[in-house]
């Protein structure tokens, strides 16, 4: 995602919340979870929110993340709970809007939650101030806005787009001897260009071909011929981060390249995923080949096997949860982070206080291997004024085979150079 404001949206927001009982869902408008009968923890509330009917051909929908919230508090509680805290989980629809996001925030106030966890929101602006006014921490985001880089209150799992794109640049210096990067007209389109150049040139490779698009389009003939010629006959990329319209620019490019042609695409997860590569045909889609950046293992590792079965024993069929989504992937991480800061405090009232004062402390939080042991200590910031609150600047490379998408190199590849060059010269 690009994080482009938007217009701002007139309609109420909608509240979801979702109440667990014995193995099934209930949705009311302002439901809870109950206590756990006889335990003397007290039941501990969250917030996770996410766009989930927003209209228009930019809207941005992360359903998955909502619903993975609801389903991972149906497996724990089924379990004890958090620490033997019953998990009282409130979805919000953010709708997409500054507004949807400045609600939701204003309900995790209202609820008192001790924290949001693992949520999506492009609108950085108008939620986060509300948290830092509450103390409410902001555990675990998708990364879709630039506040969550920056406000002490914000504790993410992953490095976001920029991480991505320093990642890209050393995925393509690897076997690209030109690259064409085709991106959006806007600032945040400047900083893709210049991570991506920084992180090229550090490789000994070219500065890229930058090829500015506009976001909206419907067709993208004229940037694809561009990219195509700059990327060259033999041993040439095509890097293309659109978010939504990263699928419509390339079959804009594949119309244009001759069959077989030589230039390998590009991009990176978000832009480019395993639902997209399956929407466009699997093994014949015009993905097959492509280098994709991204922040964990593919979804084939058996690292995601947990979340699979709690998927599969806990979410009835809901599918708005496809555990390929990387939306759906951030949340599940979020959550596991969530139980191992609980569980360190080993309280009988957990409050958004302790939870603060557990990670300002430098707890070390294990993700099960799906990303590398997180902590937040100032010391474990990667000390770039543009990125303040990146702890995990580490990437994994992946490409599409046979319609699915595989490692490309094993393990994780850290960026932190990158992002800390492209911060100082920019």
């Amino acid at each position: 995602m690009t994080g482009r404001q938007r217009p701002t949206l007139s309609r109420p927001s909608r509240l979801l919340t979702g109440v667990v009982t014995a193995g099934a869902l209930l949705m009311t408008g302002c439901g809870v979870l109950p206590g756990a009968s006889g335990d003397s923890r007290e039941p501990l509330t969250v917030v996770t929110w996410a766009p989930s009917g927003a209209s228009g051909p930019d809207a941005a929908n992360m359903a998955g993340m909502t619903a993975m919230a609801q389903t991972y508090a149906r497996w724990v509680n089924g379990e004890g709970g958090l620490d033997g805290h019953e998990l009282r989980v409130v979805t919000c629809d953010e709708e997409d809007s500054s507004v949807g996001a400045g609600n939701c925030a204003r309900r995790a106030v209202k609820e008192k939650a001790v924290a949001v966890v693992g949520s999506y929101s492009r609108y950085g602006r108008a939620f986060m101030a509300p948290l830092e006014v509450a103390g409410i921490p902001y555990l675990g985001g998708y990364g879709a806005s630039e506040e969550e880089f920056r406000s002490y209150i914000s504790y993410p799992v992953t490095g976001g787009q920029s991480a991505l794109l320093a990642g890209n640049a050393k995925q393509l210096a690897r076997g690209c001897e030109r690259v064409s990067l085709v991106r959006p007209d806007t600032l945040s389109g400047d900083g893709q260009s210049w991570l991506l150049s920084t992180g090229l040139t550090e490789a000994g490779r070219s500065a890229p071909l930058d090829i500015r698009a506009a976001e909206t389009a419907t067709s993208y003939d004229a940037a694809a011929g561009r990219a195509l010629a700059g990327a060259g006959a033999q041993g040439g990329c095509v890097t293309a981060v659109l978010g939504e319209r990263t699928a419509t620019f390339f079959d804009s490019f594949r119309r244009l390249e001759p069959t077989g042609g030589a230039a390998r695409i590009s991009s990176v997860l978000g832009s480019i995923g395993q639902p997209l590569i399956d929407r466009t045909g699997g093994r014949e889609s015009p993905f097959e080949g492509a280098y994709v950046t991204g922040w964990y293992p593919d979804s084939g590792d058996a690292r995601w096997n947990r979340m699979r079965q709690v998927i599969r024993a806990h979410a009835f069929d809901d599918n708005r949860i496809d555990p390929d989504d990387t939306g759906v992937q951030t949340t599940w991480i979020a959550y596991t982070a969530l139980k191992s800061i609980i569980e360190s405090l080993d309280e009988s009232v957990i409050t958004a206080g302790k939870v603060t004062k557990a990670l300002n402390r430098g707890i070390r939080v294990g993700t099960g291997g799906l990303t590398p042991e997180l902590r937040w200590r100032y010391e474990d910031m990667i000390g770039s004024d543009s990125y303040p609150r990146i702890v995990n600047s580490k990437v994994t490379f992946q490409v599409v085979r046979d319609g699915k998408l595989v490692a490309d190199k094993k393990g994780f590849v850290d960026v932190t150079k990158t992002l800390s060059d492209a911060s100082a010269t920019s």
